[in-house]
């Protein structure tokens, strides 16, 4: 990995941005860029060729429903504005895999999927079997289609999944 890498995440001032800022430590602070979604727009996004997003779990009731939108949800349009072409994806999501078993990084998997209609390059699959919950979005061909984090049940396995995680990706960012 050479090129720096953009980490966009929300919401702020929470668990997310805590994993951000944990993911920051392990590429580096001079490596990786740390940017809350809300106040961007795609053309940020653009800057980079290597992209790690974060999300906490909503599902797409949530985008639906009649409420004040902020993160995510102001992103969301954005999302069909970014240019693909030559980028490199990441993703992680937090979740809640006991109280929520059955949306479990639910928005990982809205993000991802409208990422990948518009053809976007996403690394960093885990496994499912390194969790238990009993459905997700974010479940793609047998796999997570980034990294689920709990930090509710699992605060314990926390460390060791960013350490891994970043490591892989440092191998797959070009």
């Amino acid at each position: 990995m050479k090129k720096k890498v953009g980490i966009f995440y929300g919401p702020t001032g929470g668990k997310t941005e805590n994993v951000a800022q944990r993911l920051q430590q392990a590429f580096g602070q001079d490596n990786a860029d740390l940017i809350p979604i809300k106040s961007s727009k795609a053309s940020d996004l653009d800057k980079y060729e290597n992209l790690i997003l974060g999300c906490s779990t909503i599902g797409k009731e949530t985008w639906d429903a009649d409420r004040t939108k902020e993160d995510w949800d102001l992103f969301r349009p954005e999302i069909e504005k970014i240019n693909y072409a030559g980028k490199t994806f990441a993703l992680f999501g937090l979740g809640d895999s006991v109280t929520y078993a059955a949306n479990f990084v639910d928005a990982m998997g809205v993000i991802a999927n409208i990422m990948l209609a518009k053809g976007a390059k996403i690394v960093g699959q885990v496994p499912t079997s390194q969790y238990n919950f009993t459905d997700s979005e974010a479940v793609i061909d047998n796999q997570f289609i980034g990294l689920p984090i709990d930090e509710d049940f699992e605060p314990d396995l926390t460390d060791q999944r960013i350490a891994s995680w970043a490591e892989e990706l440092k191998r797959l960012f070009a």
